[in-house]
């Protein structure tokens, strides 16, 4: 009999994996007379790493944060799981419990630990245990190599350290997703790539990730896919064989030719 009810618990997870978990539709998005988003539709499935590349000014950063709605839009829907992306109040706090942001200057509290870092939001906002936050903030520590950083203060540890703490600390919310902003670009060469390997055994792990980022070694070797973006659109959405080996758009061409001779 426990046999027979353990079934469909699995079976409803491999079924769940690969369903979209995050739907763009008609997305438009102005800063004063700059049209920054232009009618974005794109959708993001369970378990995939999508990386969103393109020219300064693209849109790039402006989508990323508009699916934590950290800024509106102008018209257009973006669900996560199902739920549209609410307005404001408590709604749009739950929702956003679920969705891990990781910014490009890593945004830790400078007056709390690294320890504490982590696990301020898990015991405010979704109310765990002290000392079951503090287990689950030490085991996330250790998956990003800093956990004998956990007692120091952000200011004590390099830019590499407070990324790979930073990424520690959306985990110990248990999102059901991570939005990534440039994560690596305020750091020096020497500490990117202990960023992307933590970023590469996520993808690994099957977490779904939207990454923003100029670092293409990343997006070949971690993406499932890549968008390119350009004058705020989606010009090109393939995967990363494709595009990186035989880009269709006039635009993407031009990118790839200027990147990949530096």
């Amino acid at each position: 009999m426990a046999d027979n009810e353990a079934a469909p618990a699995t079976s409803n997870i491999s079924v769940r994996r690969g369903e979209p978990l995050v739907v763009v539709s008609d997305v438009d998005k102005h800063f004063g007379d700059l049209h920054v988003l232009k009618n974005i539709n794109t959708t993001v499935n369970r378990g995939e790493v999508v990386v969103v590349i393109g020219p300064s000014g693209s849109g790039k950063s402006t989508l990323c944060r508009a699916i934590n709605r950290l800024e509106t839009i102008d018209s257009g829907t973006i669900s996560i799981d199902g739920v549209k992306l609410p307005e404001e109040g408590a709604d749009l706090a739950r929702l956003r419990a679920d969705v891990g942001m990781v910014f490009q200057s890593f945004n830790l509290f400078a007056h709390k630990s690294v320890l504490e870092n982590v696990t301020l939001a898990p015991i405010k906002v979704k109310k765990v245990p002290k000392r079951q936050a503090i287990e689950k903030a030490m085991e996330l520590l250790e998956r990003v190599g800093v956990a004998n950083q956990a007692q120091k203060m952000p200011a004590q540890l390099s830019g590499g350290q407070q990324q790979r703490v930073a990424i520690a600390r959306s985990l110990a919310m248990n999102p059901k997703l991570i939005l990534l902003d440039e994560p690596t670009s305020a750091l020096d060469p020497e500490m990117i790539n202990e960023v992307l390997d933590v970023m590469v055994g996520l993808a690994k792990d099957g977490m779904t990730m939207i990454v923003v980022t100029h670092e293409m070694g990343f997006a070949r070797k971690a993406a499932d896919r890549v968008l390119f973006m350009a004058d705020g659109e989606i010009v090109e959405e393939a995967t990363p064989e494709q595009f990186f080996t035989n880009p269709t758009s006039e635009r993407a061409q031009d990118f790839l030719s200027k990147i990949l001779e530096h």
